[in-house]
């Protein structure tokens, strides 16, 4: 059994999937914040944490589950409200790392990789629109007639992690460089940190304010 479509189809799939991984979004936000805040370590990281959720939301449409979002008003505004709160907690967070007068990083500014890995694994997982797109997208790629949807939907959602995930450590490794040459400058990293506060804000009131399909 073919799990994967015809070759025309692939190039299709594979094309984009590259365009649309490389659009920003509140994914790449906070891998180039890691990254630019405590290195490429914490950048990558938080780049797995991403591809994690995205495993959550394949295994979700893979199964079904993930339509439930679709056609649920209150499912869907459950999860984008839970999404956009932890947005603000997250802008809250790097809005007191800014705060720091003296010379030394401020401790609100370096995460473990852990939490970094969870941050972008939690941001991805409560965006309901990320969701969506796995039930819209993906069953564009996958013939009316085979013998299993499911398995090949795992499988294109896979494809599209590895895409996602392969472009998010390569924002992590040119942030991280970006970095450097900010270098130990505490009120250019003062002014990053709020600006990517603002810039989560942003991304919650837009989620907080997203209307399901």
């Amino acid at each position: 059994m073919n799990l994967l479509p015809d070759p025309a189809l692939l190039a299709m799939f594979l094309a984009a999937t590259l365009a649309l991984n490389l659009t920003p979004g509140p994914d790449m936000a906070l891998v180039a914040t890691r990254a630019v805040g405590q290195g490429k370590a914490a950048g990558i990281a938080a780049a797995l944490g991403v591809g994690a959720g995205c495993l959550v939301h394949t295994g979700l449409a893979a199964l079904g589950i993930g339509a439930v979002l679709r056609h649920s008003e209150t499912a869907f505004a459950i999860v984008k409200y839970a999404g956009a709160a932890y947005l603000l907690y997250m802008a809250w967070g790097l809005w007191r790392a800014g705060t720091g007068e003296s010379g030394v990083a401020p401790a609100a500014a370096r995460v473990s990789l852990t939490r970094a890995f969870l941050e972008g694994a939690i941001t991805n997982t409560l965006n309901p629109k990320v969701a969506l797109f796995f039930l819209a997208f993906l069953p564009q790629f996958i013939p009316a007639d085979h013998p299993s949807p499911a398995l090949a939907m795992a499988v294109l959602g896979l494809l599209f992690n590895v895409s996602g995930t392969a472009v998010n450590a390569g924002v992590a490794v040119l942030s991280s460089a970006a970095r450097r040459r900010v270098g130990a400058s505490v009120t250019v990293k003062r002014l990053l940190n709020r600006a990517a506060s603002v810039f989560f804000v942003g991304l919650a009131v837009r989620l907080a304010l997203a209307q399901r399909p």
